[in-house]
Parts: C-alpha cells; sequence; structure tokens
C-alpha cells in the first residue's frame, strides 16, 4: 500500500500579483514545479506556433495573414491561456480535458472518482484537488486548502457551473513526491500545511476577509438604499398632494401620514426583496392602486341649495 505524498503534506500557493495560473499548475502537481517565467517562456513558444502556423495557411490560400503584435497566451499583467496551463501540464504527462466533453462524462457523473479539476473565469483560476484521499479548494485567495466533503464536491462544481466557470478535468500519473527539498521550495509565496493545520487556518479567517472574485452572488443590498429609496417616494408623495386638490387636504395628509408609516414599518423586508416578492408588492404599487386621484366635486351643499332656490321660484310663477 502506497504511502501518503509528500509525507502527508499540503502545497498551497497564496496569491501573488495576478499570477493565479501559475499557483494553480503547481497546486495541481503538489509543489513549486513552475514559475512565472517557466509559463511565460511556454506562452512565447506557443505563439511563435501558432502564428507559423497562419503564416502557413495564409500561403496556402494565397492571402494575407493577419498577425498580432500581442500574445494570444500570456496577457500583460500575467494572466495565462488555457494553452499555457495544458502544455504545462503535458510535461508530466497529465491532460486537461473540458469537462462538458464526451470523454470526462464520467466524472460530470461521479467527479469524487477524479484527482484533480481546474476551474476558471475571466482572469482568475484556481485548483480543486484529491490528496491522500481527501478533496481540497487550493484557491490562491485562500490562506490555506478548504477541506470539501465528496458530497459537497459535486454540489460545489454544480455551483461553479452555474455562475459560468469553466472547469476542466486533470487526468494522468500525478508526482508522487516533489523533488525538490523545502529549502529549495522556497518560492515567496508557496508553503507546505498538514492537513490540521490548514483546517485550523481556514476556521480562525473570517469568512468575510476572504478575497471575494467574479460572478459570485450578490449581496444584499444595504439597509441606507432601502432608507433613501422610502424618502424619494415620501417626496414624491408630497409633491403630488398638491395636484390632489384643495378640497381634500385633510384627506391627503392622514393618507401621506399612513403611507409613510407604512413605507417605515416595511423597510426591513424590502432588504430581502426576492423572497417576499410574492406575499409583498412594493409599496409604490399599493399607493397608485389604492389612492386614485381625486375629483374635485361640481355640486356640493352650495350646488343643492341653488338648484333648490330655482326651484322654488319657478313653484312662485
Amino acid at each position: 500500500m502506497e504511502g501518503p505524498i509528500n509525507g502527508g503534506m499540503l502545497y498551497h500557493e497564496v496569491q501573488e500579483s495576478k499570477l493565479c495560473a501559475v499557483h494553480c499548475v503547481n497546486t495541481v502537481l503538489q509543489g513549486p514545479f513552475f514559475s512565472e517565467f517557466d509559463l511565460a517562456a511556454l506562452a512565447s513558444d506557443l505563439d511563435r506556433r501558432e502564428q507559423q502556423m497562419m503564416l502557413e495557411g495564409s500561403a496556402a490560400t494565397g492571402g494575407d495573414a493577419f498577425l498580432s503584435e500581442g500574445s494570444f497566451n500570456v496577457s500583460m499583467d500575467g494572466d495565462f491561456s488555457i494553452q499555457v496551463l495544458q502544455k504545462a501540464l503535458e510535461v508530466w504527462d497529465l491532460q486537461v480535458i473540458p469537462l462538458h466533453s464526451p470523454v470526462a462524462e464520467p466524472a460530470q457523473v461521479d467527479p469524487e472518482l477524479e484527482n484533480a479539476f481546474i476551474c476558471h473565469l475571466q482572469d482568475h483560476w484556481f485548483c480543486i484537488r484529491k490528496v491522500n484521499g481527501e478533496w481540497y479548494n487550493f484557491d490562491s485567495l485562500y490562506a490555506a486548502p478548504e477541506h470539501l466533503s465528496k458530497f459537497y464536491l459535486s454540489a460545489y462544481l454544480d455551483t461553479l457551473k452555474g455562475f459560468g466557470w469553466s472547469i476542466f478535468l486533470v487526468r494522468g500519473n500525478f508526482p508522487k513526491e516533489c523533488p525538490m527539498t523545502s529549502g529549495e521550495a522556497t518560492n515567496g509565496y508557496g508553503q507546505w500545511l498538514l492537513p490540521e493545520d490548514a483546517e485550523r487556518i481556514i476556521k480562525s479567517c473570517n469568512s468575510g476577509q476572504r478575497q471575494q472574485h467574479h460572478q459570485q452572488p450578490p449581496r444584499t443590498p444595504p439597509m441606507e438604499e432601502d432608507d433613501d429609496l422610502n424618502a424619494a417616494i415620501a417626496a414624491s408623495l408630497r409633491d403630488n398632494a398638491g395636484e390632489v386638490g384643495t378640497s381634500g387636504n385633510d384627506h391627503d395628509d392622514d393618507l401621506e401620514a399612513a403611507i409613510a408609516a407604512s413605507l417605515k414599518d416595511s423597510s426591513p423586508a424590502a432588504v430581502n426583496k426576492d423572497a417576499n416578492a410574492a406575499t409583498a408588492p412594493p409599496a409604490v404599487a399599493t399607493v397608485t392602486d389604492a389612492t386614485p386621484p381625486v375629483t374635485p366635486a361640481t355640486g356640493g351643499e352650495d350646488g343643492t341649495l341653488e338648484n333648490e332656490n330655482k326651484k322654488s321660484a319657478l313653484q312662485d310663477k
């Protein structure tokens, strides 16, 4: 029976600049195997090969090749393409396969039977890796690897896909041991941790202090926004009160006071608008439906008295 890799230690890299692709590759391999310069060299080689293919294709068709002066595989701020990550992992006889491809269908059903996944959205990469039989999230935005249960792994991958993340399966012969000693492995952002140390660090970190990234669930709007909305509605009601007519001023004042009180009472519910949408219609719509414009009176007591005087005059005649 094989012993634990790297003596049971977990290798984790904390975010440095925009080198998340470097962190992702190294945590897949569980060791500081690549630097940003190594990936940049791979990106340069890929660019050269792609440009050569474009030139050859253009010569065969008699057209003009469009060659960009920039790189398609590395950005100026250090972000790398999936092709660079693939090339880096191919050095260690590992394949990177899109999770939605037919060959990865078993991993869609039973992801816990695999060994590693790479996740990507916009300019961020991170790795989910099984080490010594346990799954961990090696996101470089976290201070330490976060343990994932086998049940939660599947739900977590589905959640990422729902938020637009691209997920890739990594298969092949993963390195059993890091060939470097701890002294040689120092790169400024890598660290070796025992699983219990990683768990302790994660627990000590307040979840609100973790760096948030692209396409996370939207935050609940702060209460101040609802207070501003209520104030704006109340001001609008005050402005519209003058248009209703002078005959109903007392009624309008009472109605406005009642609406203001209602808005004040309902402000906490506005924080969770989606949850209460079916049971609590917006206050503005309620006000509009319940208070149609008051039509100024055309008769009244003075008009009735005038009609009676005319009728009396006719009878006298």
